[in-house]
Order: structure tokens, then C-alpha cells, then sequence
């Protein structure tokens, strides 16, 4: 292991977002390996963790309160930002909000609560995918951290749900990327996991706000991922087994984006018939 980024073996974690889906499968992957949990979430989980605080990301006061909490607590070896909500119409600000500016405020509120050669693994998405083609409206974004900042931001661009959902994700990927050197100075590392299409209860969400497209994907694929496929994922960018992965997004897509690239490029996808 490089001497100057000894990882950290996972004693206690903090996750957002753990009562349900993605967040759920990472905390209970963790406690049966005899991780010690906490939990940061709207709703407290319905099964035994070390701590649970309650936390509204779309509210600067309830991150404010969660991060006093967490300094009653012992130190972290991680954090997962795993909390987020779907493209649902009319609710720009609470997606820009909870996705991406709350992230940044509770994720810089615990820098200090992370023990060095500690991680921080982001959930993003595959719908993030397109940060380059659009770093302008990004980097306008990620100049925008408070929830009447968010407010300016929204009348500045009239941009709809979708948008808004795809954009903060976007934010989140270019993010892990521009914090990398900062965070190994440091010595914490930060990576996220982008998946497409998983079998949670927000599913018929996305399927509302892309449409067909969702349908035309999971074809591909021939069945939406699973939560605890994802979390494996998460998991290994928390571990020691990761340490020398820096800024980097995994997507975690069953094979569809090589699929669509495959088909884009007129690739030669015959070579093993």
C-alpha cells in the first residue's frame, strides 16, 4: 500500500439516505460485517444501527443540527452520501437542493470527523453522464450552495425537473473529480458510483420523467440492477482495497453503456461468434 495513503479498515461509517434502496443495502452489507453504522436520514431505519440523527438536506438548520450530533459521535472511517430524490415535476429545488448542495454542505461539515485514510463515496448516477457536454451550466451550479442561491439559480436557467435531477448529478461526478487533490492533502479520498436504472421504490419515477428511453434501456440490460449490486460497488470505494482510487465514477450499468457505444462507433461486436 502506497505509504502515503494507508487506508482505513471500516470500523464505523456514516450513511445518508440508509432507510431504503441503495442507502438500506449499503448499511446492512456493512453491519453484517460487523461494521459499526450511523445513520443520517428524513426517516429513521427500520432496523438497528449505532445512531440515527435525523436530516433534511434541502435545510441548512437540519444539517446544521445533524452535524452537531455527529460530533458526539466516534470518529468515521467513511461516508456515504447515498440520500437523494427523482425527477419529479416541480420540484427543482428540492432535487438541487438535496442532490447537490446539501451534499456539499454536510460533506464539508464532517471533512474534520473523518479519520485520515478515511473515504467518502457520492452517489451519483448515470444520468450525470454528460458533465463535460455540459461543464458550463455545471460550473454555474456549483457556484450556487444555498437554498436561495438555488432559488436564483432556478430563474436564471427555467430549467424543468429532469434537468435539474440529470444537472445534479453532473455536479456531483464533476465534484468528486475537482475535490481529489484537496482531499489527499488531506488524506481521505473521495469516488462515486453511477448507476442507470435500479429496482427501488422511485423505479416508476424514472420511468415517468424519461420516458421510454428507461424501457428502451432496460432492454438491453434485460432487468433493472439490483440495490445490493450497487452497493458492493460502494462498498469497495470505501475500502482499503480501493486506496488508490482517486476521483474516479464507476458506473454500474449492467453492460448498457458498452452496448450503446458499441452501436454508436459501428463497433465489431462478432469477435467471439
Amino acid at each position: 500500500m502506497n505509504d502515503d495513503m494507508a487506508a482505513r479498515a471500516l470500523e464505523h461509517v456514516l450513511i445518508t439516505g440508509a432507510t431504503s434502496g441503495i442507502g438500506r443495502a449499503c448499511a446492512q452489507k456493512l453491519i453484517a460485517r460487523g461494521v459499526r453504522v450511523s445513520v443520517l436520514d428524513i426517516t429513521p431505519p427500520d432496523y438497528d444501527v449505532t445512531a440515527f440523527e435525523q436530516l433534511d438536506l434541502s435545510d441548512p438548520a437540519s444539517i446544521t443540527q445533524a452535524l452537531s450530533a455527529v460530533q458526539a459521535l466516534d470518529p468515521i472511517d467513511a461516508l456515504f452520501n447515498i440520500a437523494g430524490v427523482p425527477p419529479k415535476p416541480d420540484q427543482q429545488k428540492s432535487i438541487l437542493c438535496i442532490n447537490w448542495a446539501g451534499q456539499v454542505m454536510l460533506t464539508k461539515g464532517l471533512l474534520d470527523r473523518i479519520r485520515a485514510g478515511g473515504a467518502i463515496v457520492n452517489m451519483a448516477s448515470k444520468a450525470g453522464g454528460r458533465w463535460m457536454q455540459n461543464i458550463e451550466e455545471v460550473r454555474h451550479l456549483m457556484a450556487h450552495l444555498t437554498p436561495a442561491q438555488i432559488d436564483n439559480f432556478l430563474a436564471e436557467t427555467d430549467i424543468d425537473a429532469t434537468r435539474a435531477y440529470n444537472l445534479s448529478k453532473e455536479a456531483l461526478i464533476v465534484w468528486t473529480m475537482a475535490s481529489a487533490k484537496a482531499l489527499k492533502d488531506r488524506q481521505l479520498r473521495m469516488n462515486c458510483v453511477s448507476p442507470a436504472a435500479v429496482d427501488t421504490g422511485i423505479l416508476d419515477d424514472f420511468k415517468t420523467a424519461f420516458g421510454p428511453m428507461v424501457d428502451k434501456n432496460l432492454a438491453m440490460t434485460g432487468r433493472p440492477g439490483h440495490p445490493e449490486e450497487v452497493a458492493d460497488v460502494a462498498l469497495f470505494l470505501a475500502s482499503p482495497e480501493s486506496h488508490w482510487l482517486r476521483g474516479v465514477d464507476i458506473t454500474v450499468d449492467g453492460g448498457m453503456s458498452a452496448f450503446m457505444q458499441t452501436e454508436q462507433l459501428k463497433l465489431d461486436d462478432t469477435l467471439l461468434q
